[in-house]
C-alpha cells in the first residue's frame, strides 16, 4: 500500500487574492459542469505556446470543489483513496481529537494495520466508518423532528 506523499499531506490554505481568483473562476466554470462530456484548456499566455488540454468531467467536478472551498477561504488537500493516514491524518480528517480516534481504532470501530509501531488507516476504511456514522446521526434526526412533530412542537 502507498503511504500520502508530500503532495498530499500538506492542506494548502489560500490567501485572501488566491480566494478571489477561485471565486472568480469557480463561477465561471459552475454552469458548464452539468452538462459536459469533457472541457478543453488553454494553458499557458496567449500569444506564447500555449497548450491545450483536455479534461474528464470527473476532474472537472473535482476541479470546482476544490475552487469553491478555496473560494471561503477553506484549506484543501487531495487524498487518494488507496493513502493510508496516521491516526493524526484520519483524526483531521473525522474533525475529531487524536486519542478520540485511537479509542475508535482500539475498539475494533475503524480498522487499521501496523507500520512498525505506528498504526495506519485506509482512507477508504475511514469513509466507510464515517458514512455509517452519518447514517447513525441522520436516522437520529429522523427520529427527533418525527417525536417532535408528534408533541407538536412547532418544528
Amino acid at each position: 500500500m502507498a503511504t500520502m506523499t508530500s503532495r498530499t499531506r500538506e492542506p494548502v490554505v489560500p490567501t485572501a487574492h488566491e480566494a478571489a481568483i477561485a471565486r472568480e473562476a469557480s463561477r465561471l466554470l459552475a454552469p458548464f459542469v452539468d452538462h459536459l462530456e469533457t472541457i478543453r484548456f488553454q494553458v499557458g499566455e496567449e500569444k506564447k505556446a500555449a497548450q491545450r488540454l483536455l479534461l474528464p468531467p470527473s476532474a472537472i467536478r473535482l476541479l470546482l470543489d476544490l475552487l469553491t472551498e478555496m473560494a471561503s477561504g477553506n484549506a484543501v488537500t487531495l487524498i487518494p483513496i488507496h493513502a493510508q493516514l496516521t491516526t493524526q491524518q484520519a483524526a483531521d480528517v473525522l474533525n475529531v481529537s487524536r486519542p478520540f480516534l485511537v479509542g475508535l481504532v482500539e475498539q475494533g470501530k475503524i480498522p487499521h494495520v501496523k507500520v512498525g509501531t505506528h498504526r495506519r488507516i485506509l482512507f477508504e476504511d475511514l469513509m466507510n466508518y464515517k458514512r455509517e456514522i452519518d447514517k447513525e446521526r441522520q436516522k437520529a434526526l429522523d427520529e427527533l423532528v418525527k417525536q417532535s412533530q408528534q408533541l407538536n412542537m412547532g418544528y
